[in-house]
């Protein structure tokens, strides 16, 4: 018999239910009293008498049913009742839980059970309600249909554009996103070859030609699947193949042959071996490097030639300077460059007078060899920058340069210094990479790199001038240089000392006492270049003189190696007034990672090292920066094959 129970408020209990039951039952009565206020309960008796009750939680039940208090007493009563013991009937055997009966349906609930005291019009209003959900869900998979399919149109459309040609190159991902490990089996067929030189070294010395010829053969075989390849992905189809064939014949080395001394004593030698290779490779690209830096490129040496010969074929040499009065005036702006190289000195030239914002108040005063002197005043006859002056002047018709006065010139003359730089037996091969190979470059020996140390008696009429190197570019008008403020002192440059980095102890030997009693080693390095000098202030302070005084304690080059810093360093130290960093960038010569904004905002630009921007050696990406200054449409320049 089955019978059902409704939920009802304890509140409006006016009786006591189980008054009329016996002891065993009351107790039960009460029980279920309990769970009567938040449920719906199922109760059946068996044959025996034994009660069974199964529940159903409030939470399952729908919204559209009606709850009762079982004190009212209704004509529709057990008609309501008999339908809910009905629709439990239906789907649920004698002594299971409703709870179980609502697991079996795909929302987890009990469905929707209709209570026959609900009015029509609310069943009309819960039928409208399902039937726009139903509506909005197949308006909901619509939009997602169509996404679908405008992603899928989309990736139609980018794979158009991948190249499918190239093998094992296809890959819709970014090369950012290739996994950390993508070459995992690069690394561990390269970590087998050097394994298998090991086991082949010890089997070699114990007489196992066998496992030897076998170790070598899938060493080069390795070596082929390799290639060139850096990823997984780059190498040969047979890599893999070959790496498992190498780790088994491996394994067999290892079974036969090892031994932790031995392979330990191996390992030492190949480590020793592999650092002494290093060692000669680091020494022999110096020495190509420093090679490379001193060889003038044929083009180069077509055009001072080329240029030479017409100067006297044509008369050029005959012609007389223009504008003479401006060359002493110092109220105009003068520069000195001293240099050997035509095309260089015209980058200069041109990117100094292009930025100028009064070009006719603008004095070139430049200083070459005899060499290059008829070639240097050629171009510039034929090539006038706009409204600049130009003065050549030849470094040999300079008289008062002489080896008496001149510290360098005399030093030059030494036995000591021709046996380092110019005898037969001096060593002037790969093996001479860690001697300092840099310094016994051509231009350490030019008086032209000298120059600098005596501008007051080169120009004896003007206050101040700005020294240019041949290697720079310039980039913004540089007439505010000659308004700043040198506080007394003597050369206007730009600090290089960052951190560490460009101080004292870079340049000179602190190890001897003249250099560490007078010089602070940790004292900020600057750069030639391009350096602002108040002459009247230099012969003040007698800077030549102390320029030469050093000069002199150095013949023995104990003090400082060969070149025109180091003295610089010295002559100037304490008399130098740091710039701002924007007048002048460093490093385009040597240094492929500088800050791109730096190189464009700044006023010069130094390609100071071995890879200048005229040679094959230069930095690509810095190379256009000087380029735009060549004029590459002369005739003199096309005729060389100097082309952009």
């Amino acid at each position: 018999m089955y019978q059902t129970l409704h939920h009802f408020e304890e509140n409006s209990m006016s009786f006591d239910p189980c008054i009329t039951a016996n002891d065993a039952l009351r107790a039960r009565c009460k029980i279920l009293l309990l769970l009567l206020k938040s449920a719906i309960i199922q109760m059946n008796s068996d044959t025996s008498g034994a009660i069974r009750i199964s529940r159903v939680k409030m939470r399952d039940l729908s919204a559209s049913w009606v709850w009762e208090n079982p004190m009212d007493v209704h004509h529709d009563q057990s008609t309501s009742s008999e339908t809910v013991v009905d629709s439990f009937h239906s789907g649920i055997r004698s002594g299971e839980n409703v709870e179980h009966y609502s697991d079996g349906h795909q929302d987890g609930r009990i469905p929707y059970l209709y209570n026959s005291s609900m009015s029509p019009v609310k069943r009309m209003r819960q039928i409208a309600r399902k039937e726009r959900r139903d509506l909005r869900t197949a308006q909901l998979i619509q939009q997602d249909k169509e996404t679908d399919n405008q992603m899928a149109q989309a990736a139609i459309e980018r794979s158009k554009s991948l190249d499918t040609t190239v093998k094992r190159k296809y890959n819709i991902w970014r090369r950012d996103f290739v996994h950390p490990h993508s070459d995992s089996i690069l690394k561990l067929m390269q970590d087998q070859m050097i394994m298998a030189k090991a086991y082949a070294s010890i089997a070699k010395s114990k007489n196992e030609s066998e496992i030897y010829s076998a170790l070598m053969a899938h060493s080069n075989a390795s070596q082929s699947a390799i290639g060139e390849a850096h990823s997984d992905a780059e190498l040969h189809p047979s890599a893999l193949d070959q790496a498992k064939a190498m780790g088994h014949i491996l394994s067999r080395a290892k079974d036969k042959l090892y031994d932790c001394d031995i392979v330990a004593r191996t390992f030492r030698a190949m480590v020793q071996s592999t650092e002494d290779k290093v060692t000669a490779m680091k020494k022999k690209t110096a020495f190509l490097i420093q090679l490379a830096a001193k060889t003038i490129p044929k083009r180069l040496q077509c055009l001072p030639l080329q240029l030479a010969a017409d100067y006297y074929m044509q008369g050029y040499y005959s012609k007389q300077d223009l504008d003479k009065e401006k060359l002493e005036d110092p109220s105009l702006y003068h520069y000195a460059i001293f240099s050997d190289n035509v095309l260089a000195t015209s980058v200069v030239v041109n990117s100094t007078v292009l930025h100028a914002k009064e070009p006719e108040k603008h004095v070139f005063h430049i200083v070459t060899d005899k060499l290059n002197f008829a070639a240097m005043r050629m171009w510039f006859l034929v090539n006038p920058p706009m409204k600049a002056t130009i003065q050549v002047e030849n470094i040999d018709d300079f008289k008062w340069l002489n080896s008496s006065y001149c510290s360098v010139l005399r030093q030059l003359e030494s036995a000591r210094t021709k046996e380092y730089y110019f005898k037969v037996n001096h060593p002037t091969t790969v093996s001479a990479g860690e001697d300092n190979l840099k310094y016994r470059n051509p231009k350490y020996l030019s008086m032209l790199n000298h120059l600098r140390f005596y501008l007051p008696e080169v120009y004896p009429k003007l206050d101040k001038i700005l020294f240019l190197d041949d290697d720079i570019v310039v980039q913004k008008d540089l007439t505010p240089l000659w308004s700043v403020d040198l506080q007394g002192m003597v050369n206007g440059a730009v600090e290089t000392c960052k951190e560490s980095f460009h101080r004292f102890d870079k340049y000179l030997n602190f190890s001897n006492p003249k250099i560490s009693e007078n010089f602070d080693p940790n004292a900020c390095g600057w750069a030639f270049g391009m350096n602002i000098f108040d002459l009247k202030e230099w012969k003040k302070r007698n800077i030549t003189g102390i320029y030469h005084r050093w000069q002199d304690m150095n013949e023995d080059r104990t003090l400082w190696k060969l070149g025109s810093l180091p003295p610089g360093l010295i002559t100037f130290y304490n008399l130098t007034y740091p710039l701002d960093r924007g007048w002048h960038v460093l490093g385009l010569g040597y240094d492929p990672a500088l800050n791109q904004s730096e190189i464009e905002n700044a006023a010069v630009i130094h390609y100071n090292g071995n890879y200048k921007p005229w040679l094959d050696l230069a930095v690509s990406k810095y190379n256009s920066y000087w380029s735009r200054y060549v004029m590459f449409d002369n005739h003199y320049l096309q005729f060389c094959n100097i082309r952009q």
